[in-house]
């Protein structure tokens, strides 16, 4: 059972490091964020998003899983160092661990 688990994380981190390569970190000062319109976030409750510590993250994760904007967000996180919510399926720290991962 653990080595499940080990392997399922092995290969969301592969996805995430391909996300890096395909979004790559910028600025942000002049990013186009035309994607955000598109996002179903934008369409539900903003509150799921930023649990209170020790919340449940699952709901805003769900609604994630099926985001057409899902890499745009995350990209848009990770390089602007947002540190509250949910942006592109990942808490605040899974993207710290993404982005130790990467460097």
């Amino acid at each position: 059972m653990a080595e499940a688990a080990e392997n399922t994380e092995g290969a969301e981190e592969a996805c995430h490091a391909e996300v890096y390569r395909i979004y790559p970190l910028h600025n942000g000062v002049d990013e186009d964020r035309g994607w955000q319109a598109r996002a179903l976030c934008a369409q539900t409750d903003p509150e799921s998003f930023f649990p209170e510590k020790g919340g449940s993250t699952r709901e805003a994760k769900k609604i994630c899983l099926n985001c057409e904007v899902k890499a745009e967000c995350l990209s848009y996180a990770l390089s602007n160092d947002e540190r509250f919510g949910i942006w592109g399926g990942l808490s605040e720290r899974e993207r710290r661990r993404l982005k130790r991962a990467a460097v």
